[in-house]
């Protein structure tokens, strides 16, 4: 006997994707708020380094307990499968870009990461890619190497 699911209006948690959403947004939020606790605050009318953070956390925990609610009154989608390929491979550019930029230098290992970063989606289209990487390579070489005089190195060290 196979149990039919319960009516969106019975259920506790009609939205889960925005419930559980809003819940990761308010643990993200306290996390920054705990994680700048050793900062100063507001001292008088003058921001100390910590109030930035703060603010944000707070106003972040606020919107999520915001979302969390509205995934207790409205309706709306379950939630579906996680896709494991898009994470994995934006994590993995980026230690890539980590690994590579002294031995590679800032165009290949740029042109590399965003190559990498661009299989992440299902709706790749390759020489799409490819074109983006070369222009967006260019445009970080002359911004950070030329325009901003960053010690990147810029080619290959063999």
């Amino acid at each position: 006997m196979v149990s039919k699911p319960k009516p969106a209006a019975r259920r506790r948690i009609r939205a889960p994707r925005d419930f559980y959403g809003g819940l990761a947004l308010m643990a993200l939020a306290a996390f920054a708020w705990w994680g700048s606790l050793n900062l100063s605050g507001m001292q008088g009318v003058q921001f100390g380094a910590g109030t930035a953070p703060r603010l944000f956390a707070g106003l972040l925990f606020l919107a999520g307990g915001v979302i969390a609610v509205m995934g207790l009154i409205r309706d709306g989608e379950p939630i579906g499968r996680y896709g494991v390929r898009g994470p994995l491979l934006v994590a993995a550019s980026i230690l890539l870009f980590a690994t590579a930029i002294r031995p590679l230098g800032l165009p290949l290992t740029s042109f590399l990461t965003i190559l990498l970063t661009s299989a992440a989606s299902d709706e790749v289209r390759w020489l799409e890619s490819i074109l983006w990487a070369a222009v967006l390579s260019a445009a970080c070489t002359l911004l950070f190497v030329y325009a901003l005089g960053l010690a990147l190195p810029l080619w290959p060290s063999f």
